[in-house]
């Protein structure tokens, strides 16, 4: 498996121990939660943000588009990356936004523009580049992971572009969208009764046969792709913004976001890491309540009962992470009601043209959360992450309209 010249192995968040491969099926099964970890004293900022540190450069410029053009700080170099051109996404200025906020400006990173409507495309082409790059030295079908919907249909459609087996288990709760595109894409899907950890608990029920796991944290890779998200944040702003809110279900997608800023603290980029804020629906908002009573890792939510899917995750597997990265960043976490969520998402596109998902919406409504708090002190930038599209929920958005008569 081919690496970047900067890449040191993987880092045992438990132990500190790294090891020096790529490969996290070499390693011993007490090695959970790793994280990928480089010789950071060899890149250099400027280059860095600009894209012409990575591997593929011609002329001075990037030669790749997206996220790989920062593989200076990814585990593998852009020439072998698994890519449809997933990152890169709009950074969209919302005046009207900024005004109800009472800040300086706002952003809607729009992450409903990649390749399957998600922000998880970006974890998931790396994650499934490390499978590939094994795949010809031993067996790693079938591929396998549990999702409320968004992973299993990314994985779907990369798994396919690497021509290997892929089965995604969802709820039955799962968007059809979701589901219609998993077996467009060429994936195997297992819809199962009941929610997210009936799911998860099916896997290992129902595959009579090893696997390779692409669940969240099983593989260091997802929340590493995702990082990315943060690295264009600060090439497109010329510095870091002062608040990022992001809609947070697992986990992975905060420390994701966190990962990249502190990264980019360490080589110099920036001078601090933003403030990050977890978004969660209140009808599951188990990271909320940790940051509320203090707690080091979240406890399970006992009843999880939210519309928005994707933030269904009442024991999150990156709940532990996710706190780190808001009290590291200084930030907070804010839950808002279904009616807000969507009612956000709503009005995002009804007055700045951005389709977001229900999920998505969590980000604009928590921000209103923040400021009916008085959280802001009116000189940020903030930027509000779009983690998934429109139409990954149409249907639960036209409810919403019609629930209010229109």
């Amino acid at each position: 498996m081919e690496t970047t010249e900067t890449f040191r192995g993987l880092e045992s968040r438990a132990s500190g121990r790294v090891y020096e491969t790529a490969d996290p099926t070499e390693l011993p099964d007490d090695a959970d939660h790793l994280e990928a970890t480089y010789d950071y004293d060899a890149i250099d900022p400027e280059t860095f943000l600009d894209g012409s540190g990575g591997s593929v450069v011609d002329d001075g410029e990037p030669a790749v588009a997206g996220h790989w053009r920062y593989d200076a700080l990814l585990p593998f170099p852009a020439s072998t990356g698994l890519s449809a051109s997933e990152g890169s996404t709009p950074l969209v200025p919302t005046e009207r936004l900024a005004d109800e906020l009472g800040v300086a400006s706002v952003y809607v990173k729009d992450e409903g523009r990649n390749p399957t409507g998600t922000v998880l495309d970006r974890g998931l082409s790396v994650a499934m580049t490390a499978v590939a790059g094994v795949a010809a030295d031993r067996e790693v079908e079938p591929l396998a992971c549990a999702s409320p919907g968004n992973a299993g249909q990314s994985m779907a459609a990369y798994a396919g572009r690497a021509d290997l087996r892929s089965y995604a288990f969802v709820p039955s709760r799962c968007a059809f969208s979701n589901k219609a595109m998993t077996n467009v894409h060429g994936g195997d899907m297992r819809v199962v009764g009941g929610r997210y950890p009936d799911a998860a608990a099916a896997v290992d029920d129902q595959l009579e046969t090893d696997y390779t796991d692409l669940n969240e944290f099983a593989t260091p890779y997802r929340h590493e792709g995702i990082k990315t998200v943060a690295f264009e944040l600060v090439a497109d702003l010329g510095d870091a913004p002062d608040a990022v809110v992001v809609p947070t279900g697992t986990g992975e997608v905060l420390a994701g976001v966190y990962k990249g800023f502190a990264e980019l603290a360490r080589i110099g980029a920036i001078d601090a890491v933003p403030r990050l804020v977890a978004a969660q629906a209140s009808g599951c908002a188990p990271i909320a309540a940790a940051i509320e009573r203090g707690l080091d890792e979240p406890e399970p939510w006992s009843t999880p009962d939210t519309i928005c899917g994707e933030l269904e995750i009442p024991d999150p597997a990156g709940g532990r992470e996710a706190l780190e990265a808001i009290e590291e960043s200084g930030g907070t976490a804010v839950t808002a009601d279904d009616e807000d969520v969507l009612a956000s998402a709503v009005a995002v596109a009804q007055n700045e043209v951005i389709e977001m998902g229900a999920a998505g919406g969590a980000a604009p409504a928590g921000a209103w959360e923040l400021a009916e708090e008085d959280y802001f002190d009116g000189d940020e930038t903030v930027v509000l992450l779009n983690t998934d599209a429109g139409l990954k929920t149409p249907d639960v958005l036209r409810s919403h309209l019609m629930g209010q008569g229109v």
